[in-house]
């Protein structure tokens, strides 16, 4: 008999994910879906009935976006925040009907919030129906049977991922770009001021939303983001003694990048399992933060910090580096973190290796 070879432990690595990432952007495009989809056009964070008007306020003080609209159908309402050259965000809550998103926040730190993460990340796509068509057929699911036709857009998004706990949905709008009440939504009376703080003006774009995932998911998450989108992995920093990766999806042309945060290996008895597994053991698979692109980022970390808002981290990096950024503390209302970033000259990256160490042990704080 041939002894047993002793399993290896598993482990993650850029050379088998590549070879996967290959594999995955040759079936996009001989299903003629390269290019039919771009840049991110908003997200859907959902919060708690109660807690969403203060949700909103949240963004509105520590953030550049302003207050648009508030209105609802039957079922969903709506908070509209814009900010100028940056995806928009909608703030919601559900009003009646079943939470498909529910099953992932029941974990030992979001349980007490059971309809509240960011949900759905949403692209802009030149042709929906073609696109629901081309991924129907290789069985991708998604949360209705058929495309939601407005007389403003058309939309459709993926069921929630048993990797990421995110749907992924596309939009084309018919005439109004970036117009979201339909003749089905009763307008709300809502005024959500934003407080006069000048130093927010020097927060702009949404830069990119960070997802923690599992260890053992991470290459299948990021296969599954590139094969319902024009993104690709482009690169990975890895932290050993934070037992942490972090890796990055850019598309052409695009302003906004998704990060995935995972593990090196899963935690085991006689390992720490490190900041980011243990992260998702105590929330769940799910956005961690939002990242805002901030100019004279020392003034408006100190003025942010000067008028309430905590922080996970010290600002950290230097110029000579090419970046600087911090990570406030997260909201109660969302449980979402901001980063506040800032790149010098032609630094086009993310952070260094340095940054990276000190931003995944800020999580160890939550």
């Amino acid at each position: 008999m041939t002894p047993t070879q002793p399993q290896q432990p598993f482990e993650n690595n850029d050379e088998e994910l590549r070879a996967q990432v290959a594999r995955v952007k040759d079936a996009r495009c001989r299903l003629g879906l390269d290019g039919l989809t771009g840049d991110l056009a908003f997200i859907i964070i959902n919060t708690e009935t109660e807690r969403q008007e203060a949700a909103a306020r949240d963004l509105l003080a520590h953030t550049g976006y302003v207050f648009s609209e508030a209105f609802e159908t039957a079922d969903i309402r709506t908070c509209v925040l814009t900010c100028p050259d940056a995806a928009d965000i909608l703030v919601q809550s559900r009003l009646n009907g079943p939470n498909p998103f529910a099953a992932h926040n029941r974990h030992p730190k979001s349980a007490h919030l059971p309809n509240t993460r960011l949900e759905t990340l949403v692209f802009q796509c030149s042709d929906v129906a073609r696109y629901a068509r081309e991924q129907q057929k290789r069985g991708i699911p998604f949360m209705t049977d058929d495309i939601v036709e407005t007389d403003i857009y058309r939309f459709i998004q993926t069921a929630p991922s048993a990797l990421t706990g995110n749907s992924v949905g596309v939009i084309e709008w018919r005439d109004r770009p970036a117009a979201y009440r339909h003749k089905g939504c009763k307008p709300l009376d809502w005024i959500l001021e934003k407080p006069d703080r000048p130093y927010l003006a020097n927060i702009s774009t949404l830069d990119h939303i960070a997802t923690r995932v599992r260890a053992e998911h991470r290459d299948p998450a990021i296969l599954e983001f590139m094969t319902l989108t024009d993104y690709n992995f482009a690169f990975a920093i890895y932290v050993p003694s934070l037992n942490s990766i972090t890796n990055v999806a850019r598309c052409d042309g695009a302003r906004f990048a998704l990060v995935f945060t995972s593990g090196i290996r899963p935690g085991a008895p006689d390992m720490p399992q490190g900041p980011t597994e243990q992260f998702v053991s105590n929330y769940g698979a799910r956005a961690h933060h939002l990242a805002f692109l901030t100019e004279d980022i020392e003034h408006t970390d100190r003025a942010l910090r000067e008028d309430g808002l905590g922080f996970l981290s010290d600002l950290v990096g230097e110029e000579a580096d090419g970046i600087k950024q911090s990570f406030c503390a997260p909201s109660p209302h969302t449980q979402l973190v901001n980063e506040y970033i800032k790149r010098y000259g032609g630094f086009d990256g993310f952070f260094t290796p340095h940054n990276v160490t000190q931003l995944t042990l800020a999580t160890a704080k939550q």
